[in-house]
């Protein structure tokens, strides 16, 4: 059993996190020891560790969760991690694409500035109509 202190430091998440998620439901509540302290387990310390990296590669919270989920069920688990790890690309994908036009607009955009204009075309666009 450890401290949230320890757990921290094993999942790699920060206490406060580690207490968002419990108070929120994202994961369960620890035991607590005779002390009254939070006493956690490998496997819930592996939990952390879990919805960490599911929140390092972007999935949302309720996303982890499920996958989280599936991790303790058996039945056509992969194919439904799977299937949302499919959507999930596909929407970062989209997020890389918009990011790639708003690069250009950008360089455009600062292009006109390397001009030598008096007038700054840059903060003209910026507050057009």
């Amino acid at each position: 059993m450890f401290a949230i202190g320890e757990a921290s430091k094993r999942s790699g998440v920060a206490i406060e996190t580690i207490r968002y998620y419990e108070r929120e439901g994202i994961v369960a509540k620890p035991a607590r020891g005779d002390n009254g302290r939070r006493a956690y387990t490998e496997k819930e310390i592996g939990h952390l560790r879990f919805i960490k990296r599911c929140r390092d590669l972007g999935f949302t919270i309720k996303d982890a969760q499920a996958l989280l989920s599936l991790g303790e069920q058996q039945d056509e688990n992969c194919k439904i991690a799977h299937d949302m790890s499919k959507a999930h690309l596909e929407s970062v994908r989209e997020k890389i694409e918009s990011l790639r036009q708003l690069e250009k607009a950008l360089e455009e955009l600062m292009g006109n500035c390397e001009s030598g204009n008096v007038q700054c075309p840059l903060l003209e666009n910026l507050h057009a109509d």
